[in-house]
């Protein structure tokens, strides 16, 4: 078993404009959405039926968009580490289909002081390989100090 240890990210070293660390997903595969419907309990077959798909429109299987949220979700966490992640949204902005590979970006927008403790304020979003945006949001996040 291999263990990564989190690097603490302090206040002092994050600044507004700053971009976070891009989390490129492997492409979205049928057995993950499969997957994902038993982790979730959202077995809606427009996730898991290429027929229903097809009947209603959308041309075949699609993802789940709290899947792709929680894409999103794995870059803040990667970044932040624990406990930082104060407040999280998002909108969804289109669908993802089987063998996109998705993209999960951020920047930082604003850093300031609340009830003692360093705040930022961000942008993130999801898009896939040709750039169109699944998913897009903000969030803020609690940071300690290093001399703290």
């Amino acid at each position: 078993m291999t263990t990564q240890t989190q690097k603490t990210l302090y206040a002092e070293d994050v600044h507004a404009g700053d971009e976070l660390p891009p989390l490129v997903k492997d492409a979205i595969t049928h057995l993950q959405l499969v997957r994902y419907a038993g982790a979730s309990g959202d077995f809606n077959p427009l996730h898991t039926d290429p027929k229903v798909g097809e009947i209603i429109g959308t041309g075949g299987i699609i993802a789940h968009g709290m899947l792709i949220m929680g894409f999103v979700g794995q870059l803040l966490s990667n970044y932040l580490g624990p406990g930082a992640l104060r407040k999280f949204n998002v909108r969804f902005k289109g669908m993802t289909r089987l063998g996109d590979i998705i993209t999960c970006t951020g920047k930082v927008t604003e850093k300031y002081e609340v009830d003692g403790e360093t705040r930022i304020v961000g942008t993130v979003q999801a898009a896939d390989q040709n750039s169109d945006v699944k998913v897009s949001g903000t969030f803020t996040a609690a940071l300690p100090r290093r001399e703290a």
